[in-house]
């Protein structure tokens, strides 16, 4: 007789995000919280050793995200700069001033 197959359950980064979550804060052993979520031990462990581990990215994109920022700002003020400058240059030149 065939075996039966059972389809691998896909679970959502904030499901997970939410089961490590719980099992960080120690109410309740990592035993029970998996059984309550219908998910193995095991892979509840390897998903709280992942965040662990990378929990340091979480800051190093912050300052990644604005570094970005500040670029495009000084990008922007670099361009108002050189479009008033052009203004400037008209004025005085349509005008007959020189500075």
């Amino acid at each position: 007789m065939g075996r039966l197959w059972r389809m691998r359950k896909n679970y959502t980064p904030k499901y997970k995000a939410d089961a490590v979550l719980e099992v960080l804060r120690e109410a309740q052993s990592l035993n029970e919280i998996a059984g309550r979520l219908e998910v193995h031990p095991n892979m509840l462990g390897r998903w709280k050793t992942e965040v662990v581990r990378n929990l340091h990215t979480v800051f190093e994109n912050q300052k990644a995200n604005e570094r970005r920022a500040h670029e495009a700002q000084v990008q922007e003020l670099y361009a108002q700069i050189g479009e008033l400058s052009s203004k400037l240059a008209w004025l005085k030149k349509k005008s007959g001033i020189n500075i």
